[in-house]
């Protein structure tokens, strides 16, 4: 069982997927965590994310494990190494190469192929588990998600919402998994909305469709 939980960046994806899991009682996957482990050791490789070739052999040889909120890298925790602003901007960079995606989906759809999970990223509904028995695609107003990178991060608002408009840009126009709700998803715009609402609002779908 599959719950899906796309978005663009700052959406909530993770706080709502990570605290929806919790509630119900399934196992939460940061697909985002594998994209920016793979640009961690690129960057720690001197790989560059621009490299097709080079970061695609990369991420088919990483071992990766999500084990709830610890994120494991070739057996070592790299939870905070992976949020900062460089490995952000790199994942963006490198999770555009088709063979990194493909090399990612596969990772994902072995990971949730058996069990019950909430699965958080831009194109779970879409690519990775288009048959989820529920598809969220949560939104927010660019200065919204801005504010709340920026408070995470404590970089200047201006810089992370022009960080964020390209991300945004990068992700919606790139010809594999391409930011998009899926067609059944249910939209829910978090501008202004606290996260435990938004969870509220999720979990009550959930239990409307007989998924929880």
């Amino acid at each position: 069982m599959v719950i899906a939980i796309d978005g663009p960046a700052g959406a909530g994806k993770s706080t709502v997927a990570r605290e929806v899991a919790r509630v119900l009682g399934f196992t939460f996957m940061d697909s985002g965590a594998m994209y920016r482990c793979v640009a961690l050791a690129a960057l720690e490789r001197g790989v560059q994310p621009d490299e097709p070739a080079a970061v695609s052999e990369l991420a088919r040889g990483l071992d990766i494990e999500l084990e709830g909120p610890v994120v494991r890298l070739d057996g070592r925790d790299v939870g905070e190494a992976i949020r900062e602003p460089k490995v952000t901007a790199a994942a963006s960079r490198l999770s555009v190469h088709p063979e990194v995606r493909e090399a990612m989906v596969a990772r994902q759809r072995r990971m949730i192929e058996s069990g019950d999970y909430v699965a958080e990223g831009r194109d779970i509904g879409t690519v990775v588990s288009p048959d989820a028995a529920l598809k969220v695609f949560l939104t927010a107003s660019e200065e919204e998600r801005a504010r709340r990178r920026s408070q995470q991060t404590n970089e200047p608002f201006e810089q992370v919402l022009t960080a964020i408009r390209a991300r945004d840009e990068r992700d919606s126009t790139r010809r594999h998994g391409a930011l998009r709700a899926a067609e059944d998803a249910v939209e829910l715009d978090t501008t202004g909305v606290p996260a435990e609402e938004v969870v509220q609002r999720v979990v009550a779908l959930a239990t409307e469709r007989g998924v929880a």
